[in-house]
C-alpha cells in the first residue's frame, strides 16, 4: 500500500509568500489611492460635486442677448424626447487635478434633462470678431460658446468636428451663428438684435448645419439617460427646421429667482416687429 503524505491545515504550500506580498502591496496601493481621492467612486463623486455646482445666469434688462452673457441652451422637447439642455458630458477620464481640479478637453456634450443652471449647463456667449463684451448679439453674427471659469476652466468651446465636442482651440470650427427659427423671416431679421428666451436656430458657421438634439439616440452618461447632440439640419416638408433644431437661450426672470417660463416660448416674430440695428457699437 502506497504511503500518502498528509499535511496539516497549518502547512503552507506553493508560492504563498509571493502571494502574501502581492496582497499586501495591493492593499497598500488601494489605501494610498483612497487617501489621495483617486478611487473611481471618489473621482465620480468629486466630479459631480463640482460640475453640478450652481451658476448664476445673466439677467437681460433689455430682453436681448449680449456678448459675455451666461446662458443655458434649452431644447423644448418633442417626439420621443423631453425638454433638455446642452450639457458638458464629462466623466472621470476627463478629470484632472494639476495644476488645479477641473476637466480637460476634448470632451463631449449631450442633452441632459436636468434644466438647472450649473457648471455643466452654463455657457458664455463669446465674441470672435472683436465685438466688446456687453454689446448686443445680432442675427447671423458669428460667436463662440465657452464654458464658465473655475472647474470647467473657461476655455473649452463647443465645436463641430465629427460630432459636437468641447475643444480648447478657438478656430473657425467653433464658430456659430443664430438665425430666426422661421426661414421666411430670416432675411428680414438679419442683422437685428437676438432676443433672449426666444426660439431660434443655432447654425455652425463652417458646415452650415444646425445644432440638434437626437431623441432617438440615447446616451447613458455619468449623469443618467441623456440625448445625443449633433450638428445636422432636419427639415420638414415645408423646408423649415424641425423642433430638433429649435433652441432657447435662457436667462433668469427679472427677479433672478427662476428661469423665464419655458412652457410655451415665443419666437421673435410672433409678437415683435423688426427693430433697428443696435446702437451700442456692434
Amino acid at each position: 500500500m502506497a504511503q500518502r503524505r498528509v499535511f496539516s491545515s497549518t502547512v503552507k504550500v506553493g508560492n504563498w509568500n509571493e502571494e502574501l506580498l502581492r496582497e499586501e502591496e495591493a492593499k497598500k496601493a488601494y489605501l494610498e489611492k483612497k487617501e489621495r481621492g483617486e478611487l473611481v467612486p471618489q473621482k465620480r463623486d468629486f466630479l459631480k460635486q463640482n460640475i453640478l455646482g450652481p451658476v448664476n445666469l445673466s439677467m437681460s434688462n433689455d430682453g436681448r442677448l449680449h456678448f459675455g452673457d451666461v446662458v443655458m441652451l434649452v431644447n423644448m422637447g418633442g417626439e420621443n424626447r423631453e425638454c433638455s439642455a446642452v450639457s458638458i458630458n464629462a466623466d472621470v477620464n476627463n478629470l484632472i487635478t494639476i495644476p488645479s481640479p477641473g476637466i480637460q478637453s476634448p470632451c463631449g456634450v449631450s442633452a441632459g434633462r436636468g434644466i438647472l443652471p450649473c457648471t455643466r449647463t452654463a455657457f458664455i456667449i463669446t465674441s470672435v470678431d472683436g465685438s466688446p463684451e456687453g454689446s448686443t448679439l445680432l442675427y447671423e453674427q458669428s460667436f463662440a460658446l465657452t464654458t464658465t471659469s473655475g472647474f470647467a476652466r473657461g476655455c473649452a468651446k463647443i465645436s463641430r468636428l465629427q460630432e459636437v465636442n468641447l475643444v480648447d482651440e478657438g478656430s473657425f470650427l467653433s464658430w456659430w451663428k443664430i438665425v430666426h427659427f422661421d426661414p421666411q423671416e430670416r432675411l428680414e431679421y438679419e442683422g437685428q438684435p437676438v432676443p433672449a428666451d426666444m426660439k431660434v436656430v443655432i447654425v455652425h458657421c463652417k458646415t452650415n448645419q444646425a445644432l440638434a438634439v437626437m431623441g432617438d439616440h440615447i446616451l447613458w452618461t455619468t449623469y443618467g439617460k441623456e440625448y445625443e447632440v449633433t450638428a445636422h439640419t432636419f427639415l420638414d416638408t415645408h423646408k423649415a427646421e424641425e423642433d430638433k433644431n429649435h433652441w432657447v437661450l435662457c436667462n433668469p426672470d427679472p427677479a433672478g429667482a427662476r428661469l423665464v417660463p419655458l412652457d410655451h416660448p415665443e419666437s421673435a416674430g410672433d409678437n415683435k416687429e423688426p427693430t433697428q440695428g443696435n446702437t451700442d457699437g456692434v
